[in-house]
């Protein structure tokens, strides 16, 4: 949808949930308020950027607080909504990548250009709620696939996304990527320094990383992607070539 669409619905999607908790189901505006907030949070980790999950998630709160509606609501309440956030998506993660959703297709002929055996070893780094893990089974369906999430409450959704797979609450950059054939990346340009050069010291030679949209800017990429929606795969086969 295209943008404020997405945060315009799930505002109104939140403040239905609150009307009707409070006035059809009798509820106190206190627990109307968290369910609401839960809601239009839960929503925003859909988020295409940061600033978009975080306008999606306090849109709400902040409109509700503005409106006057809920005067009598102790100041408490209104902390939860920030706490839930925190709790959801940890700030070691944010300092990584704020939960980029692999989209829908994006490696669309990422096995024809890093072929793989069957039985091949594959780890998405960061996998969030496991849409690169979806869009890796559509590559290689006979492939293990792993991912490794920082975040329990996304661990645990992703788990329940990806059941074909194994998703471990783990810190991406303390595991070990040695016994991997791919490692799948979808960060930010500041985390690639420091993922490739940790992909050099431990990838086995042959193994690939892929990295969706954003490069190496010191290595040479061995093979490029290029997606249907205009984005790229970077493909970089150990050992490393530098430029």
């Amino acid at each position: 949808m295209p943008w404020p669409m997405p945060a315009l619905l799930v505002w109104g999607a939140a403040w239905s949930v609150f009307i009707v908790a409070t006035r059809w189901l009798q509820m106190s505006p206190v627990i109307a308020l968290l369910l609401a907030a839960g809601l239009a949070i839960t929503f925003s980790l859909r988020g295409e950027t940061r600033w978009r999950r975080l306008l999606i998630a306090w849109g709400f709160p902040l409109s509700l607080g503005v409106s006057g509606v809920v005067g009598d609501v102790p100041a408490w309440p209104w902390l939860l909504p920030l706490l839930l956030l925190a709790v959801l998506y940890p700030v070691q993660a944010w300092r990584d990548a704020p939960l980029f959703p692999t989209p829908a297709q994006a490696l669309k002929g990422l096995a024809r250009l890093a072929p793989l055996p069957a039985g091949a070893r594959l780890l998405d780094a960061g996998c969030g709620l496991g849409d690169g893990l979806i869009e890796l089974r559509r590559e290689y369906p006979h492939a293990q696939l792993t991912g490794l999430e920082w975040s329990w409450p996304l661990r645990f959704a992703c788990a329940w996304r990806a059941r074909f797979a194994t998703v471990r609450r783990a810190d991406m950059w303390a595991a070990d990527w040695s016994d991997c054939d791919l490692v799948y990346l979808f960060q930010r340009p500041e985390s690639m320094p420091r993922a490739a050069q940790k992909a050099a010291r431990e990838l086995k030679a042959g193994a690939w990383m892929a990295s969706l949209e954003f490069r190496v800017p010191e290595l040479r990429p061995t093979k490029v992607l290029n997606c249907d929606d205009g984005r790229q795969v970077w493909l970089y086969r150990a050992p490393f070539a530098k430029r």
